[in-house]
C-alpha cells in the first residue's frame, strides 16, 4: 500500500492541473504568477493547495492523503516540481 504521506508523480500533475483550472475559473489564488499554472505551481511549492485527495484502495476502501505532509515530502525528495 502506498503511504498516506507520499504522492505519485501522477497525483502531483493532477493536483497542479486541478488547482490551475480552479484559478482559471475564478477561484482566489494564494500565490502570484503570470498564469494559472504558474500560480498553482507556486501554491504547491508553498503548501497552500486547498484540496483533499482520497485514494481508492484495491479492497474498495478510501484513504485520505495528508496533503500538507505529502507535499513537503515530495519537495524534499524531488527538489521541486
Amino acid at each position: 500500500m502506498w503511504p498516506k504521506n507520499k504522492l505519485t508523480r501522477f497525483e502531483v500533475a493532477r493536483i497542479i492541473s486541478a488547482r490551475a483550472l480552479q484559478i482559471e475559473l475564478g477561484a482566489p489564488a494564494f500565490a502570484s504568477g503570470k498564469n494559472s499554472i504558474e500560480k498553482a505551481k507556486e501554491e504547491f511549492k508553498k503548501g497552500l493547495i486547498p484540496l483533499t485527495i482520497l485514494r481508492k484502495m484495491p479492497d474498495g476502501s478510501y484513504v485520505e492523503v495528508n496533503l500538507e505532509e505529502a507535499i513537503k515530502n515530495w519537495l524534499n525528495e524531488h527538489g521541486g516540481i
